[in-house]
């Protein structure tokens, strides 16, 4: 496996945090300096995000070549100082491709090699202004990250190299007691792959919390994807509630639940005519540095079609390796165990998922995920990650292995 890359990514890091004085000089003079030589920012700032990742990519039974791919990504960004109530932020994402470059990015013509979904490309990745004139209100426009609750509708889809964004004008008002209502309109998302795709979506999202045990959401998401006969499938309208919190027993156990259902069918130009739902279900306890969860999450197909995420962070769900990134026709039933712990500075997960289909009568496989990190003070981080779907009747068996070091001011 080659990971020079990474390998040289963590001898600095070790090296910075040899000293831990000089390290914390080092990003007291950094931090002094993206804020343009000022400690209160009066000017402004530099936002800077630097991440390098290897990533090797391997499906069973393939024709395709195993995939390697070491990429960096910069994000770098400047914020202005609040003036009349009005704030902006720009922002350049590029990510290069370098060392390790066998792989399919989707946009590099390699197709002899698995898919790596980090293309090499440079964007504007974000450009808006913000107004916050009116009580408790926050009035965002133009290109925009956008992440609603769990990310599991509406998100960023950060776990990629290119983020995705939107075109948009959205609202933010907290004027009810313990209540955040957060509406939108999206003209366009520029996705992953650094592709633009005109759409005409509103979204109504609205949450009350009930303090010590969680909020409760209610959401409307109508996407409507325009002139692309391909993405007109995508099209639908959603309508749900999401109960998600903790409950704090005593000192040493807390419980944790989530309860969400939704219901979606077709929109606009969509040539699929359905109707679906969905179920998540999470039950889970956290005590004495563990946390263990145990969840069902179904998304129902219908006519050779199922429920839909197109806007989602789909990464997060139905196991690491993105073998569901689009529902299966006939659904998709995901049982799942998560355990997490962290021990010395380092935070470790594993997750076993088994899924079927939404009826539970046909077995699509198994998959095993792991991930241990540690952060480094407030601006350094590192990574490894692994997943590997077993598949019985769905696809072929996957394996992903991911290292990664980044830095964030």
């Amino acid at each position: 496996m080659h990971h020079s890359g990474f390998a040289v990514f963590v001898f600095t890091m070790m090296t910075l945090t040899g000293n831990q004085n000089a390290f914390a000089d080092i990003n007291k003079t950094i931090e002094h300096a993206l804020k343009l030589g000022q400690d209160d920012a009066k000017y402004g700032q530099i936002k800077f995000d630097l991440r390098y990742r290897y990533e090797n990519a391997n499906t069973a039974g393939s024709a395709k070549q195993t995939a390697n791919a070491d990429t960096i990504r910069l994000r770098m960004g400047y914020l202005t100082p609040t003036f009349a109530n009005f704030q902006a932020y720009a922002e350049f994402l590029g990510n290069q491709d370098v060392f390790n470059k066998n792989y399919n990015s989707t946009r590099n013509g390699k197709t002899q090699y698995d898919v790596i979904a980090d293309p090499q490309q440079n964007e504007l990745n974000q450009l808006w202004f913000t107004y916050t004139g009116f009580s408790d209100t926050n009035i965002k426009v133009g290109r925009q990250n956008i992440i609603l609750d769990n990310a599991r509708f509406i998100g960023n889809i950060g776990w990629r190299q290119m983020d995705q964004t939107f075109d948009a004008i959205t609202v933010s008002n907290k004027s009810l007691p313990n209540t955040t209502v957060k509406a939108g309109y999206i003209l366009n998302t520029r996705d992953i792959f650094s592709k633009e795709n005109d759409m005409d979506t509103q979204f109504v999202n609205i949450g009350y919390t009930f303090k010590g045990f969680g909020q409760l959401t209610a959401y409307t998401y109508l996407v409507d994807y325009q002139e692309s006969s391909i993405k007109n499938a995508n099209s639908n309208q959603t309508y749900g509630l999401r109960f998600n919190g903790a409950f704090q027993l005593n000192n040493d156990f807390k419980m944790l639940y989530t309860a969400e259902y939704a219901w979606q069918k077709d929109l606009a130009d969509n040539p699929n005519s359905y109707e679906v739902d969905y179920i998540h279900l999470m039950g889970g306890i956290s005590a004495y540095g563990f946390t263990l969860k145990t969840s069902m999450e179904q998304l129902g197909g219908q006519d050779a079609k199922g429920f839909d995420f197109p806007l989602g962070t789909n990464h997060a769900y139905q196991g690491w390796a993105d073998v569901f990134l689009t529902t299966p026709a006939e659904g998709i039933r995901d049982y799942y165990v998560a355990l997490r712990t962290k021990a010395l500075g380092v935070n470790v997960m594993g997750v076993y998922h088994n899924f079927d289909d939404d009826t539970g009568n046909t077995d699509y496989g198994q998959e095993f995920d792991f991930v241990i990190s540690r952060k480094f003070g407030q601006h350094y981080s590192l990574l490894a990650k692994y997943a590997y779907y077993n598949a019985e009747n769905f696809g072929v068996d996957t394996q992903i292995i991911w290292l990664q070091g980044g830095m964030h001011f």
